[in-house]
């Protein structure tokens, strides 16, 4: 998407270890942030001397009461000392100052010769766009961390393996409206804008994001399109927002979307699905969560990858979305030596319980061209929920699911319980391994695997699958 914010703008920064903000003319932006309204709000920006601190600030700001934690202090002070702690807590701000090139990388952080060269080759679509904020929880020297894997490019991204596709779901042959695929018999997808301020790099929707000539449009008008293609289907009782990310947009425009579909009277409930209370936390600013509370049933599913990214500031925006009434969920992508080990999700599950987020999905990493390096085989998820189920509370476990390539649809899978049959009896396996016998006088269920245990057949206890 090639949408220009047309303004040229930086932050005039002493420092020899300060980061020089540049704002680039060719800055693709959300729809909901007008030229003349970004030249304002850059040309009334106030620079203010940031003081160090020990502890998390709480600064009463047009975003009040959000807290700066002590990791984001010490990089504000280290690379933004000019910027005022309102500044870095207004989400605009964020937008504006992401890091996009790799000048701006090489100020804070170490680059490998392979991660140098990827950032410079990727100029098109799913370009590098990190948050200041987001930036902080990145390694400046160590290029295994998990966050950094998942945000700056690598040889394996120009490398297109056997099943791969820029669009594994098939999803543009389910459009029925602009932005809007209907693929499920009651709900749609409503993909709002091709903006994320922060781009992951597995990005199943990356042929969309960033420069891709004009070849996806999002637009008001087109939204109408969307909400009148829904009004003439009565049987859409359900829409999930997405894109993109529809929190990138601005509260007036979200605000008159939300308007738009709830007035269609059989879209029982909207869900919207983000990442911005993670690599963008100050975007859930009060008058946000106000705003949404006026549309529920409302529901959200965030994005998280790893537990890192459990901090102060993404505990106080779930908090807010919770405190509105929005019941909220998690989704999470199994990604290959950064969160496929039962010791790194099992404590994220915890926490995001304690923030009042449920796990909801744990999805194997869609097949998007230049993931390979990203993908685990489909048995380490089952392994995972295996180790889960029963060794935690079951509000914990989220769903393992593979989304059928070619536009099947998310697929369930699980670790196979059921062991066998002896006659009338089903025979189970339990988290601890027992086997136990449940009366089911005249079923079937169990002869497949009955049939395996009489070829004497392995039962692998970590995965729940047979080998002969």
């Amino acid at each position: 998407m090639n949408t220009n914010c047309g303004f040229n703008g930086s932050a005039i920064v002493d420092s020899s270890c300060a980061v020089q903000v540049e704002v680039n003319a060719q800055e693709e932006e959300p729809p909901s942030r007008p030229k003349k309204l970004l030249e304002s709000i850059i040309l009334n920006t106030k620079v203010n001397t940031v003081h160090p601190r020990s502890k998390p600030l709480r600064i009463t700001t047009s975003n009040a009461d959000f807290p700066v934690s002590e990791n984001s202090q010490k990089f504000i002070n280290k690379y933004y000392p000019e910027i005022s702690p309102s500044q870095w807590n207004d989400w605009k701000w964020q937008v504006r100052n992401r890091i996009r090139n790799v000048d701006m990388v090489e100020r804070m952080m170490t680059l490998t010769a392979e991660e140098r060269e990827s950032i410079i080759r990727r100029t098109a679509n799913l370009p590098i766009a990190i948050t200041p904020y987001y930036f902080s929880l990145l390694s400046p020297d160590n290029p295994e961390q998990p966050l950094r894997k998942t945000h700056l490019p690598v040889g394996g991204e120009f490398i297109t393996t056997p099943g791969e596709d820029p669009d594994p779901l098939n999803e543009d042959h389910d459009m029925a409206a602009p932005g809007l695929v209907h693929r499920y018999p009651d709900r749609v997808l409503f993909l709002t804008t091709g903006f994320c301020s922060t781009y992951c790099r597995y990005c199943t929707r990356s042929r969309m994001v960033g420069e891709t000539d004009g070849e996806y449009s999002f637009s008001m008008s087109n939204w109408e399109k969307a909400a009148q293609y829904i009004e003439a289907h009565p049987e859409i009782r359900d829409c999930l927002l997405s894109g993109g990310d529809p929190l990138s947009i601005g509260d007036d425009k979200l605000e008159w979307l939300l308007t738009r579909l709830r007035s269609i009277p059989h879209l029982e409930f909207i869900r919207i699905g983000t990442k911005i209370p993670v690599v963008m936390p100050q975007r859930i600013t009060k008058d946000l969560c106000n705003m949404l509370k006026k549309f529920h049933p409302l529901w959200m599913s965030i994005h998280f990858t790893h537990p890192e990214e459990l901090t102060p500031e993404t505990i106080e925006a779930c908090n807010r979305l919770a405190d509105a009434g929005i019941p909220l969920g998690s989704q999470t992508v199994l990604l290959k030596g950064i969160n496929d080990d039962i010791n790194i999700l099992k404590p994220m599950f915890h926490g995001l319980l304690k923030m009042r987020v449920k796990p909801y999905y744990l999805y194997q990493c869609d097949p998007v061209s230049g993931s390979a390096h990203f993908r685990t085989p489909v048995e380490k998820g089952l392994e995972i929920i295996r180790q889960l189920r029963g060794h935690t509370t079951g509000y914990a476990v989220p769903q393992f699911v593979i989304d059928a390539p070619g536009g099947g649809g998310k697929v369930p899978v699980l670790p196979d319980y059921i062991v066998g049959r002896d006659g009338d009896d089903l025979l189970l396996t339990n988290f601890e391994g027992g086997t136990y016998r449940y009366p089911d006088p005249g079923g079937k269920t169990g002869l497949a695997q009955q049939a395996l245990r009489d070829q004497n057949a392995d039962y692998d206890m970590v995965s729940g699958l047979y080998s002969v």
